[in-house]
């Protein structure tokens, strides 16, 4: 297997933690302890685990930042389009890789 960070879904969820943490910044300061780490936290063990079940959990702290009022439409578009890019990406490579062992 190659290099992970040469990984094109790696590439992307690594961007897409970049942007969780430029986002949070803004986010309330009672919320340092409880959404900004969950948000974080989650969006940062899909690049570092490559973990699809972090996608979903992303998926929904977006969500709710959004209904909270803490992240503003375009940024909710832009994350949520990233972070299901990335979903769709990932579920393409543990396919292959099962395949793989298959054979």
């Amino acid at each position: 297997m190659q290099n992970y960070k040469e990984l094109r879904v790696w590439e992307k969820a690594h961007l897409f933690t970049l942007k969780v943490y430029e986002v949070t910044k803004a986010f309330p300061k009672e919320e340092i302890y409880s959404l900004t780490n969950q948000l974080r936290r989650a969006a940062l063990s899909v690049p570092a685990i490559i973990a699809l079940g972090s996608t979903n959990e992303a998926e929904y702290y977006l969500i709710l930042a959004k209904d909270l009022k803490y992240l503003t439409e375009a940024n909710f578009t832009e994350l949520t389009k990233n972070i299901n890019e990335i979903k769709a990406m990932l579920i393409l490579l543990i396919g292959k890789v099962r395949t793989d062992k298959k054979t």
